[in-house]
């Protein structure tokens, strides 16, 4: 028997090398085949504009990163094996529900007073809703219903969680829910998710909760998922605590990312004897570079688990997922795939008839047939009643959603905080304790930051593909040892003994325009590159939208990755290739955003960028305005980045001189006057900690 997560049988083990020994072949030839010969004559003929820089790959192969990670997604997830005796299970169990608590960052207190607290009572014929606020956490609050049937009880009960509505339990889908449940004889308690319905940045103006909004949760150590499980966990409490629930008899449902909230939180609390999760169980293979929430993603989740274990941890579990959804991560193929992978534990545990599915041609969304056969399977687990199969509705009617909003008169309880509130709060914290540091242990530190940007691996130079000169400028790709493709375009400086510079803008290579024309005056080197996921290596589009850097942040993560540290291992190889193969003396680097985040990361590192400049990038990761929160692409985030340290430490590290063009906060907002005087002063001092003499200039 092996003590963890992660389990395997010699026989599996031997099977799946094959397995991939085989896929790594054809992903291979399918690579090789897809960059096609690399010479000169094998290109298509370029025409190019005087504002267009040339491209080095042909015009249809933007699809590389996505067809890459993707099959890093297939293999990682035949790397994943479910224990096949009960001892090994109960081991797997155990350490794989400590791995998600400590990745997402779930916090637990079953001791912590509930204090719910009611604002208003509505009369329904045969049950009554009740508006109410409880604790979550420590003085934070969350706004919720509770929706409670006539009679002596005690009732089942069940937690509603809602999707990505901008107004949260207040959406017809998911008062529908409460209500049917509450006719029925449950107890229904809904609760807004974080940064949705009553917990937005301004009470009444509804927003998305997701996207660089609850990405920013990274930054402070946390997760969207995380905040998630954890609020539900204490919905849990809360509803054990009533005395007409029974607390034996407790079920959880929602769709969408409602739906991905019940699956984890009945994985996580044993005290959840069923769950309906809608539209919402995939395969975490499926969710790369598809269109996915925040609130969806599990730090790390592929490098140490799949969504069958997850199913697994319930104790009894019904996913519905519908034919006509728009996302195929939810494909109802994919939600067969996990629970035909699950099905051996409950087989395992004596629970063969504890987990089971159903599909219906309809849309995303939770439908009445949904409904229908959510009751019936609550009913069987939860009340010892009929077969699990559909039971009919009863008629109910919709309250306006005024009328169930805990703080009607707009002054909402200063406990029920926003996200924004929260990552601005913690981010004080953590920032307080940094700039108080006393001492610094470099190497330390330095390591620290590989293991926050995720650089799990040594990234080296495979193949160098030339494609001779357009316009002065020679076109070249750098192969790497793992298979990825650097587009750099090349003009050599007008001396021998002139520096190189390194051009990088987030947005590709035709971007750079007004930072190569200055370099080219001066008569410097210059080397302009596509890192994954820019310009040349951009995105396919999803849903007919663009997906740019925010499914390709989440795709990274779940991969236990960040789009920042494969920019820095990208970068440190051009940085190596421009000094071995143009006898580059001195490497300068021009960075714009997150990209110019990316050469600071690689100087505090490894120390090969000898000059440095950052155009609009943060002087520090602390969360500061709602307002213009897409300022920087979901590519800036970095879980756990300020538990680390911060930009001025960063910048610390490298012992390079350093210029910041027009510094700005996360937000997009200059930071000029005492504000910028106080961050001069705090990026000296942690340069003194760390013995440098390396100059930085503000401009």
């Amino acid at each position: 028997m092996k003590n963890t997560c992660f389990y395997k049988t010699s026989i599996q083990h031997k099977m799946k090398k094959i397995i991939l020994v085989c896929f790594s072949f054809i992903v291979y030839t399918a690579f090789a085949y897809t960059i096609g010969p690399f010479s000169k004559d094998s290109q298509p003929t370029q025409v190019v504009q005087s504002d267009t820089l040339p491209l080095v790959l042909a015009t249809n192969r933007t699809n590389l990163v996505e067809t890459q990670l993707k099959n890093e997604a297939f293999i990682k997830f035949a790397s994943h094996s479910l224990p096949d005796n009960l001892k090994d299970w109960n081991v797997y169990k155990t350490n794989l529900r400590k791995e998600i608590i400590r990745k997402a960052g779930v916090y637990i207190n079953h001791q912590l007073p509930i204090n719910s607290k009611e604002t208003k009572s509505i009369k329904m014929s045969g049950y009554t809703v009740k508006n109410i606020y409880f604790q979550t956490r420590p003085g934070i609050y969350a706004t919720a219903n509770l929706y409670i049937p006539e009679g002596q009880g005690p009732f089942p009960g069940v937690i509603v969680m809602c999707g990505h509505s901008a107004n949260g339990r207040l959406y017809d889908a998911y008062q529908s829910v409460a209500h049917t449940l509450a006719l029925n004889g449950y107890v229904a308690l809904g609760i807004d998710p974080w940064g949705a319905g009553e917990r937005t940045t301004v009470h009444g103006n509804f927003e998305y909760h997701g996207a660089n909004l609850g990405a920013s949760l990274m930054n402070i150590g946390e997760s969207l998922m995380g905040v998630q499980i954890s609020d539900n966990i204490r919905g849990v409490d809360l509803l054990c605590s009533l005395p007409y629930v029974d607390s034996n008899k407790i079920g959880a449902t929602g769709a969408s990312g409602g739906g991905n909230q019940t699956m984890w939180v009945a994985a996580m609390d044993e005290r959840i004897k069923a769950a309906v999760p809608v539209v919402s169980v995939g395969t975490f293979e499926s969710y790369i570079m598809n269109s996915n929430c925040v609130c969806e993603m599990l730090i790390d989740g592929l490098t140490f688990t799949e969504e069958a274990a997850v199913l697994a941890l319930t104790t009894a579990i019904m996913p519905c997922n519908h034919n006509q959804d728009s996302n195929s991560a939810f494909f109802p193929v994919e939600m067969i795939r996990s629970v035909n992978n699950a099905r051996p534990i409950f087989k395992l545990t004596g629970r063969e008839n504890d987990i089971t599915y159903r599909t219906y041609d309809l849309p995303h969304g939770y439908h009445p047939e949904d409904r229908k056969a959510m009751l019936g399977w609550f009913d069987m687990k939860l009340k010892n009643k009929g077969s699990g199969e559909a039971k009919e509705e009863k008629t109910f009617d919709l309250v306006p959603a005024e009328n169930l909003m805990t703080f009607q008169n707009m002054k909402r309880d200063e406990k029920v905080i926003s996200t924004a509130e929260y990552c601005k709060i913690k981010g004080d914290q953590l920032r307080t304790s940094y700039l108080q540091t006393k001492t610094i242990d470099i190497i330390q530190k330095r390591k620290d930051l590989i293991d926050i940007l995720r650089i799990n691996d040594k990234e080296e130079l495979k193949k160098v593909h030339t494609y001779g000169i357009t316009d002065g400028w020679e076109k070249i790709a750098l192969e790497t040892s793992d298979q990825k493709l650097i587009p750099v375009l090349i003009t050599r400086p007008k001396s021998a003994n002139a520096e190189y510079v390194i051009v990088l803008n987030p947005k590709g290579k035709n971007e750079t325009s007004h930072q190569v024309a200055g370099l080219k005056s001066e008569g410097k080197g210059i080397a302009v590159v596509d890192l994954t996921g820019m310009g040349e290596l951009s995105l396919n589009k999803i849903h007919n939208q663009t997906a740019y850097f925010h499914t390709l942040a989440r795709s990274e993560i779940w991969l236990g990755k960040t789009i920042l540290g494969e920019w820095v291992k990208e970068l440190n190889l051009l940085v190596k290739f421009l000094k071995k193969d143009f006898q580059a003396g001195h490497i300068a680097f021009d960075g714009v955003r997150e990209a110019g985040v990316a050469g600071l990361f690689l100087s505090a590192m490894a120390g090969n960028i000898d000059t440095l400049v950052l155009r609009d990038v943060p002087l520090s990761y602390l969360f500061d305005n709602r307002d213009s929160i897409d300022f920087f692409s979901m590519a800036i985030h970095l879980p756990g980045f300020l538990n680390w340290g911060d930009v001025s430490l960063a910048t610390a590290l490298s012992g390079k001189n350093i210029t910041f063009i027009n510094p700005v906060t996360m937000s997009g907002r200059k930071i000029e006057g005492s504000d910028l005087e106080k961050y001069k002063n705090e990026f000296e001092k942690f340069c003194r900690m760390c013995n440098q003499t390396n100059k930085v200039h503000f401009k």
